[in-house]
């Protein structure tokens, strides 16, 4: 089988070498820059504690020199994959399965779901680049579980949590995602083959669409913001505003947001990927992580008062200090 990872960050570094340490596929990574310079040079690199595994790596910044592939895991941020989404076209065969590895609201996230129209998400696809470049009927949802980041170029740090969730957008199961599951799975990964993919991304979506763009203002870590009950509150006001929105879109959310900050209470004072992202001068992941669900709120006609306070101060915050474009 052939793969290619597009984006060698902390999650495409994170999937990348333990794919390429298994040498279970014929494995490739699209990279720029930095990265693609790392990847050539030192190949992949997984720093897990104190153990650094390592694999070499076929690494090239030419979609067209690494051809066609039968999955391409996108592992890039959301900000970015318009300008990917033009560039990866010689890597997509017509049987070509694609795996966004991405946070937040997908671009295909509204396709089949009356209640949001197949009209692309604004927020995350402006031009529709996206939704016509990556065809819905090749993709599998994807959720990631687990804590990386990219302390420099080309090396990933793994911090915990080791689960994918993959599935099929349109739900039920499929004989697509149980390979690709079985490959992950045989990487190291605690592979989940899930029926409603949708679900597992707005879930995951609920517990961190506030406590990201909050931490990247303040500086706090998780455990900061909630032993402050004004801000937690806050965070809890937005959740359920975005819960009454997952209602309406086959997503219904059975914990309560005091439930979900209790389970985030047990990992301790951890640093969002925003706030990593903004502690690195990097373009904040704003749009698919509040953008998309304040958008899809107003397709529904529900109100949103705290969702749109939060993306309107972070992307005030972002603008301010060049972290969000303006």
């Amino acid at each position: 089988m052939k793969v290619c990872i597009v984006g060698a960050g902390a999650i495409g570094g994170f999937i990348g070498t333990r794919l390429a340490a298994a040498a279970a596929c014929d494995l490739s990574v699209l990279a720029r820059r930095a990265a693609l310079v790392s990847l050539q040079e030192h190949g992949w690199r997984l720093r897990q504690g104190d153990v650094l595994t390592t694999a070499p790596a076929r690494a090239s910044d030419d979609a067209a020199q690494l051809g066609r592939q039968d999955v391409v895991i996108v592992a890039v941020k959301g900000q970015g994959l318009t300008a990917v989404a033009r560039e990866i076209g010689p890597l997509i065969g017509p049987d070509t399965v694609i795996l966004p590895a991405m946070n937040g609201v997908p671009w295909w996230f509204g396709q089949g779901v009356a209640a949001i129209g197949d009209q692309p998400l604004a927020s995350v696809d402006p031009e529709g680049t996206i939704t016509a470049a990556l065809p819905y009927a090749q993709v599998l949802g994807c959720v990631v579980h687990a804590s990386t980041s990219s302390p420099e170029p080309g090396l990933t740090a793994h911090k915990m949590g080791n689960g994918l969730i993959i599935g099929e957008p349109g739900g039920g199961e499929s004989a697509r995602a149980r390979q690709l599951g079985a490959l992950l799975g045989g990487a190291g990964f605690d592979v989940t083959v899930s029926d409603n993919i949708r679900y597992d991304i707005w879930y995951k979506l609920w517990g961190n669409m506030t406590l990201n763009p909050v931490s990247a203002m303040t500086g706090a870590t998780a455990d900061r913001i909630l032993d402050d009950p004004l801000v937690a509150e806050f965070c809890r006001a937005a959740m359920r505003e975005a819960a009454l929105i997952g209602d309406r879109i086959g997503c219904h959310i059975a914990q309560t947001p005091e439930q979900r900050h209790e389970v985030t209470r047990k990992l301790g004072a951890f640093k969002s990927s925003m706030l990593q992202d903004a502690d690195a001068g990097r373009v904040l992941e704003l749009d698919a992580l509040v953008g998309a669900v304040r958008e899809i709120g107003q397709r529904l006609h529900l109100p949103t008062p705290h969702i749109d306070a939060l993306l309107g101060l972070t992307r005030l915050f972002g603008r301010v200090h060049g972290l969000y474009p303006q």
